[in-house]
């Protein structure tokens, strides 16, 4: 039984701006570069306090058990680390599909753990949060870091970055892409050299990142699943005739989702409002910092 009303929490997705791969780690972990920014469109995450310790989905995800659920995982490794006797109900609302690289999963689990450190009042730093979600995933950690980064290592070595502001087609192809099919494929590119990006006032790492806006899993993703392909040809073709375009289409994280930006909504949603009725997509807007920024203590 909950003791206090059940309150409700974004989990907003992120872009990949561009994904390099410079290596890998004798763990088989692949060392990589990218920039990470988040958009105003997501799931959304309903959590209520137990007095009983039980930590409690109200809401099954298909395909996926309790015990697998990240944010079940989440909120159990915030409280053995805690100590707390308290526990949880919780509820997603999925809006960011299975396998796109949007990082809705990771994402609802940096949410559990910045909501319930507060509602808890377990009182863990930012960076001690971020530690936690590492044991979660690599992307978990960059959305308790909460602003535009380099993410770097694997993933979880985050810079801040200062990005322009810009509107985003977003596709979502209709597969879920495995990503570690993707990552232990032998035909992955693994040799991208790292560029430097760090410091940079917002108009040059644009320029940076324009210049090197490639995804290294971008070509063997589109191989192994051709629909993919599709909706990245499709947005790139819309891409080069449109107004108001802000760069390449490109791939985000390990697929399947595809993205264009664009410097306006109008622009953004023009291109949208073309969609084939085969496709699904939206438009959002980038943000500077995860709305969920003030809740996690520095």
């Amino acid at each position: 039984m909950t003791i206090e009303p059940a309150r409700t929490f974004p989990a907003p997705a992120k872009l990949n701006l561009m994904l390099r791969i410079v290596g890998r780690r004798a763990d088989g972990y692949h060392l990589l570069q990218t920039v990470f920014r988040f958009i105003d469109y997501g799931d959304t995450v309903t959590l209520g306090v137990r007095a009983d310790g039980e930590i409690r989905r109200t809401r099954d995800l298909p395909g996926v058990t309790a015990d697998d659920d990240l944010t079940v995982r989440a909120a159990r490794l915030l409280q053995a680390a805690t100590g707390t006797a308290l526990g949880a109900d919780i509820e997603v609302e999925k809006r960011l599909p299975l396998g796109a690289g949007l990082g809705g999963g990771s994402s609802d689990a940096a949410t559990v753990l910045i909501a319930l450190n507060r509602l808890w009042r377990t009182g863990l730093s930012r960076l001690e949060l971020q530690a936690l979600g590492l044991d979660l995933g690599a992307d978990v950690p960059v959305f308790v870091f909460g602003r535009s980064a380099v993410g770097e290592g694997i993933g979880e070595r985050l810079t801040p970055v200062t990005l322009p502001q810009a509107w985003y087609v977003v596709l979502t192809p209709p597969v879920s892409v495995a990503t570690l099919k993707v990552f232990s494929h032998p035909d992955l590119k693994r040799d991208s050299k790292t560029i430097k990006i760090q410091g940079f006032s917002a108009p040059d790492v644009q320029t940076h990142v324009r210049a090197n806006a490639t995804n290294d899993m971008q070509a063997l993703v589109c191989r192994l699943y051709p629909e993919v392909d599709h909706h990245l040809e499709w947005l790139s073709q819309q891409v080069e005739s449109a107004p108001g375009q802000n760069g390449p289409a490109l791939m985000t994280g390990s697929g399947a989702a595809v993205f264009a930006a664009f410097e306006s909504e109008h622009a953004a949603r023009r291109v949208l409002a073309g969609l084939p009725g085969t496709m699904r997509g939206f438009v959002a807007r980038g943000l500077d910092t995860h709305p969920l920024w003030q809740l996690a203590a520095a």
